[in-house]
């Protein structure tokens, strides 16, 4: 018997770290695209023995918590901007262990074809509501992109992102900015006259980014809003989510960019 029990003790202790391979690791993002933009990864990834799930979150608030608590093993949504500050306010202990890509920030209209109409509306004093995302980070990048069409100015009193405080009406202008919940931005479109859209909203509804009337200028020097794959930082040297990021910033995404979702990203792997 105390053999037997020994030969079992064995075995059993000699399955354990080939359950552990066999884990399935829970990568969280924002926005149905991802699911399409990550399979060529994940089928790859399959073939080396890595089983990746993906795990969808309704807001930007909720995957960083999740990565802290332990409820993901990885996540793969947000920028740096929205890290850095997401991760200072909350006390997450979170790393970065890949610079992925930007994915633009575009605003559209059902109400004007071209950003040129909506400036002249805009200069002579018509009433305007242009909606944005409420969360700080996105809502800053949002605000400078509606100083480059030309639709607000900005005072210099910031550092970082803007908020409306820095917000200042262009001459004889009534912009009324509208903050809402960035996933529901496109839900908007019908009832604003230009809305902000974060890409990866725009691009899970199957927006079109050349629809946009004025697309954001992207400068991939500015890490600011460069997206990025995360961790716990205690897990930052883990060779597994090391080479899932690896694998993800390669060929196999590149051709899913450029197959279906061409226009909304500037890939960091191919600067």
């Amino acid at each position: 018997m105390k053999k037997l029990l020994s030969v079992l003790l064995v075995l059993s202790l000699a399955l354990v770290p080939v359950l552990s391979l066999a884990d399935t690791i829970k990568l969280g993002v924002t926005g149905a695209f991802y699911e399409d933009l990550w399979q060529p990864a994940i089928d790859q990834l399959a073939s080396e023995g890595i089983d990746v799930e993906l795990v969808q979150f309704s807001d930007f608030s909720l995957p960083n918590n999740a990565l802290n608590d332990g409820e993901i093993q990885i996540n793969a949504f947000q920028h740096h901007a929205y890290f850095n500050n997401d991760t200072s306010n909350n006390g997450y202990d979170l790393a970065v262990i890949a610079d992925t890509f930007v994915i633009t920030m575009n605003l559209y209209s059902n109400r004007y074809e071209s950003i040129e109409a909506l400036q002249a509306d805009v200069n002579a004093g018509k009433a305007l509501t242009v909606v944005v995302p409420n969360d700080a980070t996105n809502q800053g990048r949002a605000l400078l992109v509606l100083k480059d069409a030309g639709i607000i100015d900005l005072n210099d009193d910031y550092e970082g992102t803007p908020n409306t405080e820095n917000v200042v009406q262009k001459e004889g202008a009534k912009v009324e900015l509208l903050a809402v919940n960035a996933a529901q931005t496109y839900q908007t479109l019908d009832d604003a006259d230009a809305v902000i859209i974060n890409g990866n909203y725009a691009a899970s509804y199957g927006v079109d980014p050349a629809s946009s009337i004025f697309q954001e200028n992207v400068d991939l020097s500015d890490e600011r809003f460069i997206c990025l794959i995360a961790v716990r930082a205690q897990d930052a040297e883990n060779p597994t989510y090391k080479r899932i990021a690896e694998v993800f910033c390669s060929d196999v995404t590149t051709k899913a960019v450029k197959e279906l979702f061409d226009g909304f990203f500037y890939l960091l792997w191919e600067k």
